[in-house]
């Protein structure tokens, strides 16, 4: 008997499946970072799970490779291949909410877009990122920072339960009464155990935020830092905001002679009760002047989705990152010798706070190791010339070789580039090791390979 054939594979499942000679290939081809161009040999666009789990099959019997795409939004561009068979979750995008028992369930292509309208209709909310156009499934996987991070803990200490197939086409409920492991694997492991099609979250009762975009200039940026390494360590959890290096952009709260002028920023986050919002902030106002700011009180999702204008699909990406222990005197020189050269409007660099509640999970209670960290640092290139990739790319290397000896060796999964595979133990820390034996379970032949890869 043959390997099965795309016909087959289009027979076989409900939703569509585009190849190369049909309309719409080289839209449904397209990743969110154009450095990446790969010209699968059909992308399925699945109706349900049991659609994914013959997609998984056919890889796997067609010995072709894999990749499974959520958002879209990975950098190293994990979500296409040359050749083989990419799995598009974009037509899953239900979310559900039952305010009752407070969760919500989100099917594996959904967006933290479709996730904040869906919950923020009940006045609730649980730990997303920080751009509105993040798919939930690859954000979640890789462990879930953002804003309410520090008050409710990372995403995947807000999951209860995930539809999950397999490597051998099985579809299993992974929770803390059922497949224990993969349950464990899931919440910071990545993509390297299956396709999950539906997510089950915890939600919290957030509705309004006070917070925004705060810009000083970049003299100040030192008092900045060094004002949030002490201020952070035990700061309300409701405070879950982080320091920027950022050009500014053409926004009207922005005086128009200084567009385009480089500041630290200050994106703010106050998730308590919004009438004491105002004294939340007040630390930081204290600390330097304020050049331009749009501050008070929003919808949760507003903030979640204020930053999207400048990520838009279709631009250059390279990104390096680092989790960091302690913002030492060392770290911050570093910042401050590389933040101020950020390359273009795009580009940016945040130093995201993960103590709070992320610190009340153990290192080994999921797969998210890194429990010791109290900042995630993301140094973000995007630019929308691919003329300025050598020069760009090189701002971002010597950025992070900078900071990287004040920083821990490991780094949050969703950050890394497509040059970090060799980084891989690091990044999964004490958890490696369990993790590969998960691995050998659920995917001895490793079909699910496009991703920060545990080799089994």
């Amino acid at each position: 008997m043959g390997a099965p054939t795309i016909q087959q594979l289009r027979e076989d499942v409900h939703g569509a499946v585009i190849t190369p000679d049909d309309n719409g290939y080289d839209e449904a081809r397209a990743v969110y970072n154009a450095m990446i161009d790969k010209r699968p040999a059909a992308i399925v666009q699945p109706a349900d799970a049991a659609d994914v789990a013959v997609a998984v099959r056919h890889a796997h019997d067609a010995g072709l490779d894999l990749a499974v795409r959520g958002g879209g939004h990975s950098v190293p561009g994990f979500g296409t291949c040359d050749g083989g068979i990419v799995i598009d979750l974009s037509t899953m995008r239900a979310v559900t909410v039952d305010p009752s028992s407070k969760t919500a369930r989100a099917a594996g292509g959904a967006t933290l877009g479709d996730f904040n309208e869906a919950t923020g209709a009940h006045g609730l909310a649980t730990t997303g990122g920080i751009i509105s156009t993040t798919g939930v499934g690859g954000l979640t996987l890789g462990g879930g920072i953002g804003y309410l991070a520090r008050g409710y803990g990372l995403s995947i200490d807000n999951l209860a339960s995930a539809q999950v197939v397999t490597a051998d086409g099985e579809t299993l409920t992974a929770s803390d009464r059922e497949h224990e492991d993969l349950f464990w694997a899931i919440r910071g492991g990545g993509g390297n155990f299956g396709v999950v099609t539906s997510f089950e979250f915890r939600l919290h009762p957030v509705s309004e935020i006070y917070g925004g975009p705060m810009f000083f200039e970049l003299e100040d940026a030192r008092a900045i830092l060094e004002w949030y390494r002490e201020f952070i360590a035990d700061a309300p959890e409701g405070f879950g905001g982080f320091p920027a290096f950022q050009i500014a952009p053409p926004l009207p709260f922005i005086p128009e002679e200084r567009h385009g002028d480089t500041f630290i920023a200050f994106v703010a986050c106050w998730s308590g009760p919004i009438e004491q919002g105002e004294s939340a902030l007040k630390p930081l106002h204290d600390v330097a002047p304020v050049v331009a700011e749009m501050v008070g009180p929003m919808p949760y999702a507003a903030l979640n989705g204020a930053f999207d204008a400048l990520v838009p699909p279709g631009l250059q990406h390279y990104w390096k990152a680092n989790f960091v222990t302690e913002l030492t005197d060392q770290n911050i020189d570093a910042h401050l010798a590389h933040g101020p050269n950020v390359p273009v409007v795009n580009s940016t660099v945040h130093i995201y706070p993960i103590n709070g509640a992320v610190h009340r999970v153990g290192a080994t209670e999921t797969a998210f190791a890194h429990r010791e960290a109290n900042f995630a640092t993301v140094i973000a290139g995007m630019w929308p010339d691919p003329a300025d990739n050598e020069k760009n790319t090189a701002w971002v290397r010597g950025y992070y070789d900078a900071t990287a000896p004040s920083s821990e060796e490991g780094g949050y999964i969703n950050f890394m580039a497509s040059d970090d595979q060799g980084r891989v133990r690091a990044n999964f820390g004490v958890n490696y090791d369990r993790l590969l034996e998960v691995k050998r379970r659920y995917d001895p032949d490793n079909v699910f390979h496009l991703n920060q890869n545990i080799a089994p």
